[in-house]
């Protein structure tokens, strides 16, 4: 599991003085994009190179509120990897307080040219990395 910390700021709050739901989103995709870099290869290198892995489906679940200036870790696990497809999954926890904020899963796709494509096939080296990757984190 990689774990990516960050502070909440102010302007990421609502009216009530909570962090707004729709931001844990955005951390989400800090955390899977600092995953991939952790991993040798950048989102941005995989777009250089013709792939992109939009987002087909998510989810999450709130648990406790997140505050201005909280500091929380979002722990990214990969769920799913077939080549095609992947899943992951985000559990984001108060640093302070070790309370579930969040919980999680982001579905992805990789596509070249408008089409869906294999890792495998196409970028072996991203591929060989996710899988290293994964069974690494088993």
């Amino acid at each position: 599991m990689f774990s990516y910390e960050r502070r909440a700021y102010y302007h990421e709050t609502d009216q009530m003085g909570i962090i707004h739901h729709s931001n844990y989103l955005k951390w989400m995709e800090e955390a899977r994009i600092a995953l991939m870099d952790k991993l040798g290869f950048s989102y941005k290198k995989m777009e250089d190179l013709g792939v992109i892995s939009p987002v087909t489906g998510v989810d999450l679940e709130y648990k406790n509120p997140t505050k201005f200036n909280d500091i929380v870790i979002i722990n990214v696990k990969v769920l799913e990897y077939t080549g095609v497809k992947l899943t992951f999954e985000y559990e984001i926890v108060s640093k302070e307080t070790n309370k579930i904020n969040a919980i999680g899963h982001s579905k992805h796709c990789f596509l070249m040219d408008g089409k869906i494509v294999s890792l495998k096939r196409k970028l072996i080296e991203f591929h060989d990395a996710f899988m290293k990757y994964i069974e690494e984190d088993m």
